[in-house]
């Protein structure tokens, strides 16, 4: 494997997925805050410092060693999870949707800004192909954490989401799939199911809604 290949990509997208991790995390713990539980914000996790959502093994050893044992053809990681306490939500049922919802809604307006950057940077005539490269990277690395985090199983948010939807009876049976969910969608991954069905689709969606959505913008700029 190309050494200086491998530096490159890394050194490409540790800016957007630090931010998309980062901005992740800490946006849901700042709208469990507003619905009335400060569990992330007494701990320190309502922060845009990388290092309190980093997890050593999900978020750097799990990635690197994917990425060499696959040739760079599959990768997988996650973050230190922010601790909410639905409990303490005024209206746990209904507040958990919004928690939940803030993180990939994040990445969604992180996904926008890039694509944003990189619209101004052709407008500017840039010829730099790594702040280009860098957009890029920083709308694909957004659009995957918004569409996976969005798979409707716990613990991911849209697992969450369904809960905080469906009547009681469906929602506790869904909620105590959670310990096990992790490793179901682990397997998805892997067999590229997620990836087929979900992922891929979702992520095409999204951009082309986005794309049209800046259409002005971009026309404007160029």
């Amino acid at each position: 494997m190309d050494l200086a290949l491998i530096i490159q990509t890394v050194t490409l997208y540790a800016i957007p997925v630090l931010f998309a991790i980062t901005l992740h995390e800490a946006a849901h713990g700042y709208v469990a805050r507003h619905f009335g539980d400060p569990t992330a914000y007494l701990l320190g996790r309502i922060t845009a410092n990388p290092l309190k959502h980093i997890d050593p093994v999900g978020t750097i050893a799990m990635p690197l060693l994917l990425y060499f044992a696959t040739a760079g053809n599959f990768l997988f990681g996650y973050a230190k999870p922010v601790p909410v306490n639905f409990n303490r939500l005024r209206h746990p049922k209904r507040d958990m949707i919004w928690v939940a919802l803030a993180g990939p809604g994040a990445n969604l307006i992180q996904a926008v800004l890039w694509l944003l950057a990189l619209y101004l940077l052709h407008a500017l005539g840039t010829q730099e192909r790594f702040w280009l490269d860098m957009c890029r990277a920083g709308v694909t690395v957004n659009l995957v954490m918004y569409a996976f985090n969005l798979f409707p199983l716990p613990p991911l948010d849209g697992g969450r989401i369904l809960v905080g939807l469906l009547p009681h009876g469906p929602a506790s049976a869904l909620a105590r799939v959670e310990p096990f969910g992790f490793f179901i969608v682990l397997a998805l991954v892997i067999t590229g199911l997620v990836g087929a069905y979900w992922l891929r689709p979702l992520m095409d969606v999204t951009l082309s809604a986005l794309e049209t959505l800046l259409s002005p913008i971009r026309l404007l700029l160029l």
